[in-house]
């Protein structure tokens, strides 16, 4: 069921909500969080398609805010609202409501977002492309438990990267972070079957893709090991391979569907890594609505090092030269004593 709204406030938009809910015989409320996604008209669609998609595993009130440029001054000089409210099969599982902000209303969203917000339930906010620079102080963005970026449709990726580090505020997160779960996941789990210490890795990729570096980024902070950056002709992420003390383990993705896992005295094993499409990230992000301090700690790594993968090796062997430096500290002084006591 769609109702169309034009020049509206958001107590009619509310007032809408009801009527329809009980026009299709659901008056209940049954949604669990509300999803906030700032878009332009040309990225609407997609976005409230893939929101529509997650939905299904959260049924949530999706809240797109489409801010209308002006082109003449008098028109930017009038505020109007209009709005389309989704509810029932035309809206996933929970409710749509799409808002045109033009003229100075949208530069306050904010205003018009607050009043249909769902009552006691977490806040989701998502722009699918032009995020703010910091979006936990972003009008918007203020009023969220979790806000989502996605580095990877910026012009400038990896210098993307870098302002998020920067401005990270707990609560922020990435869907860039969000597609190298599985690989995270994998590579967690070849350890486990054959634990031995890493000495070294090196991730290959496409070039300007924020995923692979944060990859990359994660395996030096986490293993405080050397880690090497390479190129390939994609799609995505490629390979990662980690060197240890009882062999070589890689896990290999050309055809960005299926990869291999290979590791010393074992059969390679095929292993199912499909690159997910943006409904599927954002439901997993939408599980866990609490800080991500293993993204906190991966983005913070080395941000001013990502534009040579050289840099990065030379970060984490340095990193971990101190660390060896000063476990050997504390030895190199006891010596001279134990030496001292045996005369």
């Amino acid at each position: 069921m769609k109702i169309d709204l034009t020049e509206t406030t958001s107590s009619k938009i509310n007032q809408a909500l009801v009527s329809a809910r009980r026009a299709i015989g659901t008056p209940a409320i049954g949604m669990v969080l509300t999803l906030v996604i700032v878009t332009d008209e040309e990225n609407a669609y997609d976005a409230l398609k893939s929101a529509g998609d997650a939905s299904r595993e959260h049924p949530s009130r999706i809240i797109a805010v489409i801010k209308r440029v002006s082109r003449s001054p008098r028109a930017r000089r009038d505020a109007r609202l209009d709005a389309e409210v989704r509810v029932g099969s035309d809206a996933g599982t929970g409710e749509t409501v799409v808002l045109r902000l033009h003229g100075e209303l949208a530069n306050h969203a904010q205003s018009v977002v607050l009043p249909l917000l769902l009552p006691d339930a977490p806040v989701v906010v998502w722009w699918p492309e032009g995020a703010p620079a910091d979006p936990a102080k972003d009008p918007l963005g203020a009023l969220a438990q979790r806000r989502i970026t996605d580095t990877y449709s910026a012009e400038l990726p990896l210098d993307e990267l870098a302002v998020r580090a920067a401005a990270y505020s707990p609560g922020d997160t990435d869907l860039a972070w969000t597609r190298i779960t599985p690989w995270r996941s994998m590579l967690a789990a070849a350890l486990d079957q054959q634990p031995a210490q890493v000495v070294g890795a090196t991730v290959e990729g496409e070039s300007d893709n924020p995923s692979c570096e944060l990859l990359a980024m994660w395996l030096a902070d986490r293993l405080g090991v050397p880690v090497e950056r390479t190129l390939s002709g994609g799609p995505g992420l490629t390979a990662v391979r980690m060197e240890t003390k009882n062999g070589v383990i890689v896990l290999d993705r050309a055809d960005g569907t299926l990869a291999t896992l290979s590791m010393q005295n074992q059969p390679d094993r095929g292993v199912a890594l499909k690159r997910r499409d943006t409904a599927e990230l954002l439901a997993e992000e939408l599980r866990r609505l609490d800080p991500d301090n293993t993204y906190a700690s991966a983005v913070k790594f080395g941000v001013d090092r990502l534009h040579a993968g050289g840099e990065v090796k030379a970060a984490a062997a340095e990193s971990a030269g101190e660390k060896a430096a000063e476990t050997k500290a504390p030895a190199a002084k006891k010596a001279p004593a134990k030496k001292a006591a045996s005369k």
